[in-house]
């Protein structure tokens, strides 16, 4: 257990049921500042049809992210983010691997990133449009961003946010297996960071 944790829960217990405020949903009261990914509380999924019959869902074990913020020019935002493709899991580990082999090239291309271009916003709603690289391939990926809050409490200052994407697999260079799984991607991120 955290000293931080440890400290929170003896707080908690002494002062009894703690009121937790809500957290701040307009960007521009988030300070500026680097925010790092806090991966205990991370998740990239990533979702394909499987024969028309379900959504076969896998998800990234490894990643990480950062962005650099300053309310004053919002759309200058800059976030990146680096995954392990190798670290891709759909609950088996022999299929995780041959998958991950198969559709990303994991042992020739351990890793994929996304690196922001330009951000749009529309209140605590926009999109983040960048440069997503996998498999060796460069090409132009937009995500729907929902920015969830900013608070800083007894776990330190933090900001989230839930995005959702589609990109098309053949356009990166993953034809393997076109029976089975389909043409499109749906990648589910939820994360949180930490202001540094």
């Amino acid at each position: 257990m955290s000293r931080l944790f440890a400290a929170a829960l003896a707080v908690a217990l002494v002062c009894g049921t703690p009121v937790l405020a809500a957290p701040a949903t307009d960007p521009a009261k988030m300070p500026a500042g680097t925010y790092v990914l806090e991966k205990t509380h991370a998740s990239l999924v990533a979702r394909v049809r499987h024969m028309g019959l379900s959504n076969y869902t896998m998800r990234f074990n490894r990643f990480d992210a950062q962005y650099v913020w300053d309310p004053k020019a919002p759309e200058a935002a800059k976030v990146t983010v680096t995954i392990d493709t190798t670290s891709l899991d759909v609950g088996d580990p022999k299929t995780s691997a041959n998958f991950a082999d198969d559709y990303l090239d994991a042992k020739k291309h351990p890793k994929a990133t996304f690196v922001s271009r330009e951000i749009k916003r529309d209140g605590a709603k926009g999109q983040l449009i960048g440069d997503l690289t996998l498999r060796g391939v460069t090409r132009p990926v937009t995500l729907d961003v929902e920015f969830r809050g900013y608070e800083q409490g007894l776990l330190g200052a933090r900001a989230g946010f839930s995005a959702t994407g589609l990109i098309k697999r053949s356009e990166f260079g993953s034809t393997s297996m076109s029976m089975f799984a389909g043409e499109e991607i749906e990648l589910i991120i939820e994360v949180e960071f930490l202001r540094q």
